[in-house]
Formats: C-alpha cells, sequence, structure tokens
C-alpha cells in the first residue's frame, strides 16, 4: 500500500525573527517621533533628518532580511551594525552639546539593540557579545567619558544578547535532540508494524512448511530443515531491527526536520469502518462469531489493526492448539470502546512461557497482538488457565464517530 512523507519542520526561532522584524519597526518609529518632538534643541538637525531617512528605508527594505536564519547572512548583519553604529557616533555633532553629556538618548535610540539581538539569533551569544562590544565601544565614543547611565545601558545590552544567544543555542540543541527521539519512535514502530505483517505471512508459511516437511520426509524433510532455519534468522532480524540515522535540516537555524508517514491518498482517515465486516471472514466450521446486531463503527486504521490482532491470535490457536481445534470470537460495542474476545479450547499456556518466547524471537502475542493494541491506545490482556483454555481481551478505545455517519450506517444495515 502506497504512502507518502510529510516534512514537519520545527523551531522555536521562527517566533524570534518575527518579534525581531517588528521590534526593529517600532523602534526605528520611536527614535523618528523622538526626534520630531525635540526638533528644535538639534543643533544640527539636518544632520538627522539625513540619518533617520536613512534609517527608514534600511529598516523597511531589510525586512526580509530578518525573517529566518538563512536571509540574514553575515554581509547583512555587518551593514546593519554598522547604520547603528554611524548612528551613535553621529549624535554629538547632529544634538546639542548640553543634551548629549546630560545622557540625552542617541539618534537610532533602542533601536540599536535590534542590530545586536540580530546577531544573538543567528549566531548565539559569541556573536552577540562581539556585536555588543561594538555598540558599548561606540557609546562611550559618543559620550567621551563613561558616564554612569552609559556603562548602565550597555551592560544591559550586553547581558541580554548573551543570554538571548545562549538560549537560542541551548533550543537548537534541544530541537536536534526532539527531532532525533522522534525519528527513533517512528522507526521502532515501522519495525514492529513490519514485524506484525511479517509474522503473519511469512514466518506462518515457514513454520508451515517446517511441520509439512518434516511429516512427508525425504527431500521435503531437507526443505523443511532449511525453511525452519530461515525462520529462525528471520525471527531474529526482526526482533532486532535497525534504526535509521538521524536526518535534520540542512541549516540548523531552520529548525528540526521529522518526516512522518502517512496513510495512502484517496482513503478518508475520518470514514467510520464497521468491524463486523472485517471479523466475518475469519468465522467458520471452527470459528463461532458472536456479534451486536447494529454496525460496530471504528475509524479505518483502528476496524484494520483489530481486526488483524484477532488474526493474530486465531493464528496462534491454530498453531498451538491443532489444526481442528475450536474457537469462539465475541464482538462488544461499548460506548467508549470495543472489546473482542477470542477463546479456544486447548490446554492453556504455562506461567512464563510467553516471556520465554519473546525472548527466543517469538513476537506473536508480543508485536501481532499487544503491539497493535498499544499503537491504538488500547489494551490486550491474556487470560490462561491451565486445562481451560485460553482467553485473550482486546481493548480498542472508540474514535470520534459522528452521528451522520452512524445514521447512514444504521440505513445501509
Amino acid at each position: 500500500m502506497a504512502r507518502r512523507e510529510r516534512v514537519m519542520r520545527m523551531s522555536v526561532e521562527l517566533p524570534l525573527w518575527r518579534a525581531l522584524a517588528g521590534y526593529r519597526v517600532l523602534t526605528m518609529l520611536y527614535a523618528i517621533g523622538f526626534f520630531a518632538t525635540a526638533y528644535s534643541g538639534f543643533a544640527r538637525p539636518w544632520l538627522a533628518v539625513a540619518y533617520y531617512a536613512v534609517l527608514f528605508v534600511w529598516t523597511l527594505a531589510t525586512l526580509p532580511k530578518v525573517t529566518n536564519a538563512a536571509s540574514c547572512t553575515k554581509r547583512f548583519l555587518a551593514a546593519d551594525l554598522t547604520v547603528a553604529l554611524t548612528g551613535i557616533l553621529l549624535t554629538p555633532f547632529a544634538d546639542a552639546h548640553e543634551r548629549v553629556m546630560d545622557g540625552g538618548p542617541t539618534l537610532p535610540s533602542i533601536w540599536t539593540a535590534g542590530s545586536v539581538l540580530a546577531f544573538a539569533i543567528k549566531g548565539g551569544w559569541r556573536w552577540a557579545a562581539a556585536a555588543s562590544t561594538l555598540v558599548a565601544v561606540a557609546n562611550l565614543v559618543e559620550r567621551g567619558t563613561p558616564a554612569r547611565d552609559t556603562v548602565h545601558n550597555v551592560i544591559l545590552v550586553w547581558v541580554a544578547s548573551i543570554a538571548i544567544g545562549y538560549v537560542v543555542e541551548v533550543a537548537r540543541a534541544s530541537e536536534r535532540t526532539l527531532a532525533r527521539a522522534l525519528e527513533i519512535e517512528a522507526a521502532t514502530r515501522e519495525r514492529e508494524r513490519l514485524a506484525r505483517d511479517i509474522h503473519d505471512s511469512v514466518l506462518q508459511v515457514l513454520a508451515m512448511v517446517q511441520r509439512r516437511g518434516a511429516v512427508i520426509g525425504g527431500e521435503a524433510a531437507e526443505l523443511g530443515r532449511l525453511a525452519g532455519e530461515q525462520e529462525v534468522a528471520l525471527r531474529t532480524l526482526v526482533s532486532g531491527g535497525l534504526v535509521p540515522v538521524s536526518r535534520v535540516s540542512e541549516d540548523a537555524a531552520e529548525g528540526a526536520v521529522v518526516r512522518m508517514v502517512e496513510e495512502p491518498e484517496g482513503e478518508d482517515p475520518d470514514g467510520p469502518v464497521d468491524l463486523r465486516a472485517l471479523l466475518a471472514p475469519y468465522a467458520g466450521s471452527l470459528v463461532n462469531l458472536a456479534e451486536p446486531g447494529a454496525p460496530v463503527l471504528l475509524a479505518p486504521l483502528a476496524a484494520r489493526e483489530l481486526a488483524a490482532a484477532v488474526g493474530a491470535a486465531l493464528d496462534n490457536v491454530r498453531e498451538h492448539v491443532g489444526e481442528r481445534a475450536r474457537a469462539w470470537i465475541l464482538v462488544e460495542d461499548e460506548p467508549d470502546e470495543v472489546i473482542v474476545t477470542v477463546r479456544d479450547e486447548g490446554p492453556g499456556i504455562p506461567d512464563g512461557r510467553l516471556a520465554e518466547a519473546e525472548g527466543e524471537g517469538r513476537l506473536g502475542v508480543a508485536l501481532s497482538i499487544r503491539g497493535r493494541l498499544r499503537d491504538l491506545g488500547g489494551t490486550a490482556e491474556l487470560i490462561s488457565v491451565l486445562g481451560q483454555g485460553t482467553e485473550v481481551e482486546l481493548k480498542a478505545p472508540k474514535k470520534t464517530v459522528s452521528t451522520t455517519a452512524r445514521g447512514k450506517a444504521a440505513d445501509h444495515e
């Protein structure tokens, strides 16, 4: 059955880039507005007007550069920091000397912090430390003396930018770890799914060839022996499995990449399926099926997996009790879950036998039954009493099924 791959990109950086873009615009408007209110106090207002015109055009024109890490290149960061430093150094020439000495704001004002934060988000705390140090030097040159308020502002920008850069680095490492964990989980689930399918088909055939070959004898016995060896090798491979190498994005700043498998196209994942139709083929002269009179509706995946688990339980009955063993299937449709019970008339299972079989690589109960129900969020309980047979109780939670869908299914009944 064809499946298609869906790529999800997880990144905590994207909100930071969006916030930075908004911060640059707002602080640019703030700097221009502050200048407009204090225009008469500037010694050379025409110099400030020229700088703010450049700042206005630069901020709006470079907004695409601060949308993600790939667009925010080193060349842009250098040019952006140059604009900020130039504004700081021009302040003594444009503003009145008295206001500069009294601790008045520089021409770019708090817009400068946006330039430093771009360094922090792009390159981490080391880049942030370098950029904030250059801003600190420019502020000291602009004032001419290390005044108290200047030192306070410099330290504030320096500490904040380094902290944000450090947080970004930690977030990137966490994303890569999460991507790896999700891929391992996805690989494990896929391996278990393949193991269930192999157990339900290939392993059953190999076991049958081994038994029939031993009965027929001659060349068939040798063929049965080879089939038995291949069965053991395949069980070992299925129970071990491999986990693929983690795949992350080419640029870690773009976020971690996780590939997930979706259901085939053309299949309605929300359309309900009547479980009775999937269980009907199992009924026969040796298997008695008891089911409700109304449809037992489940999501398609849940219905298929539950029916496959029932098939695996019946395979175990034929293999361990006998080809002519009788079995009973009881379907109960509860409000929140569907319960399917499979019972046989065999001798029962000794205590500890299931754990021993799983250690030998025989995963019929562990994967074909319990694994399927676990993936659905349900449970599989096995009750066995020596001399009184074995009972497997499968519980699968119901998915949301609309009232309309239930009505249509009842009308077709």
